[in-house]
């Protein structure tokens, strides 16, 4: 059995520098196999069970993807209004249920440590497909690969992470599982959406150098990779806050003049107004290809924690 067996992915940081370096290496190794039309059988008689009580359209179709690819089957629950949740079932009792119809469980919730509650109910593996303004551990994986398929390197770059990086799971989870390389940060939002304090000081602790700014020029001019985020709505309490700072930063062709010629732009999706569309034709535009990187890095981990790989 492989060391990732039958282990939860929860977090960002809970795994070692050679788990990562295993995901990626059999997230290529899938990605290999599908490209030249392989038809694979890793998961066959295997079950996905995907519970997601927050919206989503990536995360949740390519982790249904990944498991078809693989040969197995899913089951589902789309929304939260058309599950018993809705009648005021416990998400512990949730989870009790669909652990006998299920190999595997991915979580979407929007509660802050919804996804440890989960795996604490069930002996199945539980992946974390976001927690509220909490962690989305897979989502940072697939960044990972991204970087490491458009820059041919992860370490000795400098990496931005802008927009709404007090909300935004995905940069809390991304700077946390960069900080197992040789990497710089840039930090680029308002004073109301900084990145948390927990974070900057956790990533500093383990050697990473760390600027903090709200210009987006010297991000454009200085960084290898642009990680740009959309400013989130539905984690403001305060209309006109959210109003005031949507905003704060758009990202826009012209802006691209003083970038590097290697220059990396990638994006969680979804987006609102934050890059322009005449972007997209830029060739360090990597937001969809990112996308698409969701599902090799989901095969690699349902067949790692469910001991098929």
């Amino acid at each position: 059995m492989g060391k990732l067996s039958s282990k939860d992915v929860l977090r960002s940081d809970q795994f070692s520098k050679d788990e990562i370096t295993l995901i990626l290496e059999t997230a290529r190794r899938y990605e290999a196999a599908v490209d030249a039309g392989e038809v694979l059988d890793v998961m066959k008689g295997k079950v996905l069970s995907t519970l997601f009580f927050e919206p989503s359209t990536r995360t949740r179709l390519s982790f249904e993807t990944a498991m078809l690819r693989l040969g197995g089957g899913v089951i589902t629950v789309a929304e939260a209004r058309s599950s018993s949740a809705a009648k005021g079932e416990s998400l512990h009792d949730t989870i009790k249920t669909v652990e006998g119809y299920a190999d595997v469980i991915v979580l979407r919730h929007p509660q802050i440590g919804a996804a440890k509650e989960a795996a604490e109910a069930t002996h199945r593996p539980v992946l974390n497909a976001g927690d509220g303004a909490g962690q989305h551990p897979t989502q940072s994986l697939l960044d990972l690969y991204t970087i490491l398929k458009e820059q041919g390197k992860v370490d000795g770059l400098r990496i931005a992470l802008t927009g709404d990086l007090k909300n935004g799971r995905t940069v809390h989870s991304l700077a946390l599982l960069l900080s197992n390389y040789d990497v710089s940060f840039l930090f680029v939002a308002p004073d109301a959406l900084k990145m948390p304090r927990e974070i900057v000081e956790q990533v500093k602790a383990a050697g990473v150098d760390v600027a903090e700014t709200d210009d987006l020029a010297t991000a454009i001019r200085e960084a290898d990779v642009l990680y740009m985020t959309r400013i989130q709505k539905e984690r403001f309490e305060d209309t006109a806050e959210y109003d005031r700072l949507k905003d704060a930063f758009i990202l826009r062709r012209a802006m691209l003049s003083e970038a590097k010629s290697n220059f990396t732009i990638m994006h969680p999706l979804p987006r609102v107004n934050e890059i322009e569309t005449d972007v997209d034709d830029h060739s360090g535009a990597a937001y969809f290809r990112q996308s698409a990187n969701g599902v090799p890095i989901r095969m690699a981990l349902l067949a790692l924690v469910t001991g098929r790989a």
